[in-house]
């Protein structure tokens, strides 16, 4: 199904984005610019034999696995970071892999749900690209709702367990008057991936942007430089090196769009905190 036209997604609550995901009115769409000033999540559902392992490769990999929370076994609400939210259907789609190969593309997961199952969410860079707009900054894909692309990059990632490998990383074109101006705001933002990692020449981190990891990836015009950041891919890169034998993940860019405002993830671990301390989302 097409999403609507007229519909300005970044003035929606982040549960009107996950009720209409719900219903299906997003397609297999991403979730670039919608729902402003709130943290956008990558996930991926692993067998709980896993969970330990990549636990801790995100303990170590913060850059590309910024957690913000691990449900229980089997848990499919968000309690923490989207309370109401259900795993299942509030993403636009999902990928169902097996042996380290995507087998199915499916809009929801009700029919693929084990108990045994382990939700890690990560925060995404989509999460800071509203900053990055109200601060004057241009971003094709989300002006020309062009698909950023992903790439494995050569910077290695600290191994744990069974999961190791190179990082993944996702490339904007950055007008090159705005390079430092977008490094200066991303650093402060390590629930969306934190600053870049590299701007530059793609080959100097083995990366040939015609040919991404996901997405389809976009041209670098005159003018403009490739900055790259950490990405939640590393996650689906590093499962398919480990032999992970099922697992469930988002699709592309399309991910879950929670209720803990930008810059305030913190809020999420303070003693006392209680479920609904972040979810503001009507407006």
């Amino acid at each position: 199904m097409t999403i609507r036209p007229g519909i300005r997604y970044a003035d929606l609550s982040p549960r009107e984005i996950r009720e209409m995901a719900r219903r299906g009115e997003l397609g297999y769409r991403d979730t670039a610019g919608m729902a402003a000033g709130y943290v956008q999540t990558s996930f991926i559902c692993l067998p709980e034999k896993y969970a330990f392992d990549f636990m801790l490769f995100c303990h170590r990999n913060p850059a590309p696995q910024p957690l913000i929370e691990v449900l229980e076994p089997g848990e499919t609400e968000p309690k923490s970071s989207a309370p109401g939210a259900d795993i299942r259907t509030d993403a636009p789609g999902y990928r169902v892999w097996r042996h380290g190969k995507v087998d199915e593309i499916v809009p929801d997961l009700k029919g693929h749900w084990r108990g045994d199952l382990v939700t890690f969410l990560s925060g995404g860079s989509f999460s800071f690209d509203p900053e990055l707009v109200k601060s004057g900054i241009r971003l094709r894909h989300v002006e020309e709702n062009e698909q950023i692309g992903s790439y494995v990059s050569n910077i290695p990632c600290r191994p744990a367990g069974v999961f190791g490998g190179p990082m993944v990383v996702s490339m904007r074109p950055i007008p090159e008057r705005d390079v430092d101006a977008v490094v200066s705001i991303t650093t402060g933002r390590p629930e969306g991936h934190g600053a870049p990692v590299w701007a530059g020449d793609p080959e100097a981190i083995g990366i040939d942007l015609a040919k991404p990891f996901a997405g389809k990836g976009m041209s670098v015009r005159e003018g403009e430089v490739p900055v790259f950041w950490a990405c939640g891919d590393t996650a689906l890169v590093t499962t398919i090196r480990a032999g992970v034998d099922f697992m469930l993940s988002y699709v592309d860019a399309g991910v879950l769009v929670t209720d803990v405002p930008v810059g305030q993830v913190d809020a999420l671990y303070r003693p006392g905190s209680s479920e609904t301390g972040l979810g503001r989302t009507s407006r």
